[in-house]
């Protein structure tokens, strides 16, 4: 598994634990649309870290689904998620951030071209200056 895909692997698992610490899925008896939610939450995480058939598509009806059902929480739903799975995702991002993502994505993949090394996180943090 390569860098990129590992550090979009973190975040998912990241996410899925920060939300449940979160109305409505810290309550004790959740309903069943929320426990739903967060089953297919932990599918879609090992659909990614199995690169399952199909698993862009499913990351991409996931968040769309978050955005809608649970507008409240979206602001848990990282933005390198909606990148990350792309398609109808990028409806909601604004264009000056999906400049920033691709490029980001130019110079990973300008790195990955001569096989050097490229540290994602690292050069996120430069490009979206969250570097202090």
């Amino acid at each position: 598994m390569n860098p990129y895909h590992s550090f979009h692997i973190q975040l998912l698992e990241q996410t899925y634990n920060q939300l449940l610490s979160y109305y409505p899925f810290n309550g004790e008896d959740l309903l069943l649309q929320e426990q739903e939610f967060l089953d297919s939450f932990l599918q879609l995480i090992e659909q990614c870290k199995n690169f399952s058939e199909g698993y862009v598509e499913n990351g991409q009806v996931f968040c769309i689904s978050w955005i809608r059902a649970y507008s409240e929480l979206t602001p848990l739903l990282p933005r390198d998620l909606l990148w990350f799975f792309s398609g109808d995702c990028l409806h909601y991002m604004p264009d000056e951030e999906i400049e920033q993502f691709q490029r980001l994505d130019e110079l990973r993949f300008a790195a990955e071209s001569v096989a050097e090394e490229f540290n994602y996180a690292a050069q996120r943090a430069k490009i979206f200056n969250l570097v202090h």
